[in-house]
């Protein structure tokens, strides 16, 4: 009798180590989490995390870790505000925000093209992606994104094969205040400097750079 409680008690605590030790990632984003509420994220972002552009879905494949929690956090807290997102969020715990948000960092993306500032701009847009304008304190996009806007750590994320719908989303976000969770408002400020047009024609700029060959 004493070795079955111990039989018993003993599967009880394997059936509950997932729970209390970590969520399935993989899981979350093609199931939903534990809560009916959050639902899979590959519903609106694609089987491959890639995004769906023609709805304004960003990519998540390959974004870091870090950039996406904090992402969920602040969607969950309300410091982010979106409307699908964030009760989605809400319904995540901190184990699957971690969990989810290191599943979709290692999908694989697109490679960027290795854009870089010292290279020659041939036109306005592809100097402001790679110069910016100082004259109007914008800063070239890949100054703080990397080259070809491939990201940098977990406060710049990939701009190369995002959504141009995504990003010119954002972009205006921040113009009119509706975003505001960028690190010293920075965002808000170059976003703000930018013309309609220029918002419109730098988004297609990176969302199609990673699918386009890059000439010397």
């Amino acid at each position: 009798m004493r070795t079955l409680s111990r039989v018993t008690i003993g599967s009880l605590l394997i059936l509950a180590w997932p729970a209390a030790h970590g969520a399935d990632g993989q899981k979350i984003f093609n199931q939903g989490g534990q809560n009916p509420a959050a639902m899979a994220c590959m519903g609106c972002h694609g089987p491959d995390g890639k995004g769906i552009d023609a709805a304004g879905f960003p990519r998540l494949a390959g974004l870091p870790a870090g950039y996406l929690a904090k992402q969920l956090q602040d969607f969950r807290s309300g410091s982010r505000k979106q409307a699908v997102m964030e009760p989605l969020a809400k319904a995540l715990d901190d184990r699957e925000i971690e969990a989810v948000s290191a599943y979709m960092a290692k999908l694989p993306a697109d490679p960027a093209p290795d854009t870089r500032r010292q290279q020659i701009a041939s036109d306005p847009v592809t100097r402001l992606a790679l110069y910016g304008d100082w004259s109007r304190q914008i800063p070239g996009c890949v100054q703080c994104h990397g080259p070809g806007g491939s990201g940098v750590g977990e406060h710049f994320p990939p701009l190369a094969g995002q959504s141009a719908t995504y990003l010119a989303g954002q972009l205006n976000a921040w113009r009119d205040g509706s975003r505001s969770n960028d690190p010293n408002q920075l965002m808000v400020n170059v976003a703000k400097a930018m013309t309609d047009a220029e918002v419109k024609a730098i988004a297609e700029y990176f969302a199609h750079s990673a699918r386009q060959e890059v000439k010397p």
